[in-house]
């Protein structure tokens, strides 16, 4: 299990969304069906009174999550999918993206600020979803983060 979060490297128990009865799942199957997706989440975070730039994070990393897993997970192959889970509550919200691939190893993933890297276009994803969220973990195969944004204060 890899973990991460704003104070360094730590190790903890893994965790599976999915296994979660309060948790929200959904299955989509390209892209473009992550926007409802987008807008069910802020919805509820809304609803709880999160701050503006809570919202913001979490729709910033999950997209990140979600093209990722289409893009790098699935290697763009139409006939598999991405599953989706969140949890939110008053305290935090948690996000889970899981694609169909082999996974991979987030610890080989290069340094997007390195001097090399500053030029690529891309690379960034996984960079900003360390940058937003308050921790992330992947599961041992590395096809599945789970994500979780505490709630700021106001």
């Amino acid at each position: 299990m890899h973990w991460y979060c704003k104070t360094g490297h730590v190790q903890c128990p893994p965790i599976d969304l999915s296994l979660d009865k309060r948790a929200r799942r959904i299955q989509i199957h390209s892209p473009s069906e992550l926007r409802p997706v987008l807008e069910r989440l802020e919805i509820w975070m809304r609803f709880l009174g999160y701050p503006r730039k809570d919202i913001f994070a979490v729709n910033l990393a999950l997209h990140e999550a979600a093209i990722n897993a289409f893009r790098h997970g699935n290697r763009g192959d139409s006939t598999k999918y991405v599953h989706v889970t969140f949890r939110v509550d008053v305290a935090e919200v948690l996000v889970e993206v899981q694609d169909q691939g082999r996974g991979f190893d987030p610890d080989l993933v290069p340094d997007p600020l390195a001097e090399e890297f500053l030029d690529r276009p891309g690379g960034r994803g996984l960079f900003l979803m360390r940058v937003y969220m308050s921790w992330l973990a992947f599961n041992p195969q590395g096809n599945r983060v789970t994500m979780c944004r505490l709630r700021s204060d106001v």
